[in-house]
C-alpha cells in the first residue's frame, strides 16, 4: 500500500514539514502528498529537491499529488560545511529607524553595496515590509538582481508577498515558506537582521 501525506487545506509551512517528518523517519522508501495549491506543491517539490529525492506530479481534480520517493544512495548536502554560509534577512524597505525618505535611501545604497562586495552573502531573506525590494519598481532590484546572477540565492516570504497584495509583482527570486526560511537560518553560520 502506498504512503499518503494528506496535507489538503494545510497552510504554508505545515505541507513541507509533514513531508519533512515522514522521509526524516524513513532510510528510503516512497510517499505521495496530496496538496491543494500551486504554492503548496512548489514548496514540496523545493523541499524534495533541495534534498536530491526524485520527484513525479499529477495534477487531478484541482489537487497535485507529489510522488516523492528516497533511497539510500542520496547524500543530503550539509550547507554548514561550506566557508560562506551567510544569510542576510531584511524585514524592511528601509535601512534604520527614523527618517523614512532616508531609510529607504540607505537602503539602495546598502544593497548596492552588497552587490559590489567579494563576500557576497549565501542568501538574502526578505520578510514583513523587506519583500517590497523584490517587487517591480523597486529601487533595490538592480542591485538584488545582480546579486541572484552570481549566485545569491533571494527567497521572498509568501505569506507577506500575499498580505501587501505583491504576489504578482514579484522580480527576483523565489517565493519561500517559513519553514524554508527557518532552516536557510538555522543552517547558516552567520544571519544579519536588517
Amino acid at each position: 500500500m502506498k504512503n499518503i501525506i494528506d496535507c489538503k487545506g494545510l497552510e504554508c509551512p505545515q505541507p513541507v514539514i509533514n513531508t519533512k517528518k515522514y522521509f526524516d523517519s524513513i532510510d528510503e522508501g516512497s510517499a505521495t502528498v496530496i496538496v491543494d495549491n500551486e504554492t503548496a506543491k512548489n514548496n514540496v517539490m523545493k523541499f524534495a529537491g533541495s534534498n536530491g529525492y526524485h520527484t513525479e506530479v499529477k495534477d487531478e481534480n484541482n489537487l497535485h499529488y507529489i510522488e516523492i520517493t528516497k533511497t539510500k544512495s542520496e547524500v543530503h548536502e550539509d550547507r554548514s560545511s561550506k566557508g560562506n554560509d551567510l544569510c542576510i534577512v531584511i524585514s524592511s524597505s528601509f535601512l534604520g529607524s527614523g527618517d523614512d525618505k532616508l531609510g529607504a535611501v540607505l537602503m539602495k545604497s546598502y544593497m548596492y553595496a552588497l552587490s559590489e562586495s567579494d563576500n557576497l552573502p549565501e542568501s538574502l531573506i526578505f520578510i514583513n515590509g523587506g519583500v517590497k525590494l523584490t517587487v517591480k519598481d523597486s529601487d533595490c532590484l538592480d542591485s538584488i538582481k545582480k546579486m541572484q546572477e552570481k549566485g545569491v540565492s533571494i527567497l521572498s516570504c509568501g505569506t507577506c508577498l500575499d498580505f501587501y497584495n505583491l504576489k504578482e509583482k514579484l522580480a527576483v527570486g523565489e517565493i519561500s515558506n517559513m519553514y524554508t526560511i527557518v532552516e536557510k537560518m538555522n543552517k547558516a553560520s552567520n544571519t544579519i537582521k536588517l
